[in-house]
């Protein structure tokens, strides 16, 4: 698979200066976490759940959760459970390039089952996202997840069951725990690094606790109290010396019910770049707006990929994350092996100082980026990608 696949090549060539790489599941770990992009959660109680995924991957959708979690009933999680057995059955049948597919369980001992139950069919799963997260907890979930790809070893060749640790306990809200959870949830992914794909926000989560809930106008970070707590989790597992993970931003909770994004006349003369003002005004009024400003803070705050509920914001997601291509000149040329030594220099934009080994981290990742989402084409912008990534 690979963002924008699902446009045509003609399409893709006239956005692209580099294109997007293609990725599976068993992809190395650092190129399938910078490539999550907008992960879209669905309860697994869904009656057509496997006609939903399969529907989503012709929409540019490259990973999916399937929730047993928050997003059902306790009284539906046996029912769940069938469901989801039933559904990978179906693609199975099916086959067909599908995104990336984890369960989201709430316990570590469905996930062992799970894998038992789903037979020939678990060569579809990618792993297991595990909620509310913490050391002690997390410890259990990490040695199911190992012990469920023992078991199917035979079935999903030499790849992980990837896990992606939920990040949204009250311990590591409250000031007086932080520190402490933090560390001690750092020491528990550090032992299982080759397996822990990425660390996800459970902002909604967190509010809760608090009893707050952001409008459609405030992004996350105008929240302080939970700005507070994305910056002590970059700060302490996204550091950019080796020891650092994804993480990936917060869902956006706001849509409009069967609404398109677009007017007819866009749809009809997606690269024009003309046609921005009028996308801002139907972004704005499909409370998109708000999504956009919270994506590009994620980005400036170390942020890479974001949870959503909603396929609408999938495309947004990604048409963001792609690089520009003046972000993808800079990259190059701090990169480049003469400059090892560092030094200072004008960028080819002619707009900036690039400062070599301060920026160096930042060439690194944005060059990542680039492999996962590609390099936009010098006079192209984010609404054509949109426009684009949303006509098919």
């Amino acid at each position: 698979m690979r963002h924008f696949g699902h446009i045509s090549p003609e399409v893709r060539k006239d956005l692209f200066h580099r294109e997007p790489a293609d990725f599976t599941a068993g992809s190395p770990v650092r190129m399938l976490s910078a490539a999550l992009g907008a992960t879209l959660y669905s309860p697994a109680t869904r009656p057509r759940l496997a006609a939903d995924v399969i529907k989503q991957a012709g929409r540019g959708v490259v990973s999916m959760v399937l929730c047993l979690e928050d997003s059902i009933s306790d009284a539906d999680v046996v029912a769940a459970e069938e469901n989801l057995v039933r559904q990978f059955a179906e693609l199975d049948a099916h086959g067909g390039e599908l995104p990336l597919l984890f369960v989201r369980v709430r316990e570590p001992e469905q996930i062992p089952d799970l894998v038992r139950r789903l037979g020939g069919s678990v060569r579809f799963l990618a792993g297991f996202v595990l909620p509310k997260f913490v050391a002690g907890r997390g410890d259990a979930f990490l040695d199911a997840v190992v012990a469920a790809e023992a078991s199917a070893a035979g079935l999903i060749g030499d790849r992980p069951l990837y896990a992606m640790p939920v990040l949204e306990s009250p311990e590591l809200l409250h000031l007086e725990s932080r520190a402490e959870t933090l560390a001690a949830i750092a020491r528990t992914v550090d032992r299982h690094r080759d397996r822990v794909l990425a660390l996800r926000l459970g902002v909604t989560d967190f509010c809760s606790a608090y009893g707050l809930r952001r409008s459609p106008e405030m992004t996350a970070y105008d929240i302080q109290i939970v700005a507070g707590v994305i910056a002590d989790v970059v700060n302490v597992l996204s550091r950019a010396d080796g020891t650092g993970f994804t993480v990936t931003g917060p869902v956006w909770e706001y849509f409009r019910h069967q609404q398109r994004l677009f007017k007819p006349q866009l749809r009809r003369s997606p690269f024009l770049e003309e046609g921005a003002e009028e996308l801002r005004t139907t972004l704005i009024e499909h409370d998109l707006d708000g999504l956009l400003r919270e994506i590009e803070l994620d980005r400036a705050n170390g942020l890479l990929g974001k949870t959503c509920i909603h396929p609408a914001h999938v495309t947004p997601v990604h048409a963001l994350s792609v690089v520009s291509h003046e972000e993808y000149s800079d990259a190059q040329d701090i990169l480049r092996p003469e400059r090892g030594g560092g030094g200072v220099l004008r960028s080819a934009y002619t707009n900036k100082m690039n400062e070599v080994k301060p920026h160096r981290a930042w060439a690194e990742r944005t060059l990542l980026r680039a492999e996962a989402f590609g390099v936009a084409r010098e006079q192209v912008g984010f609404v054509d990608l949109l426009a684009a990534g949303i006509q098919v």
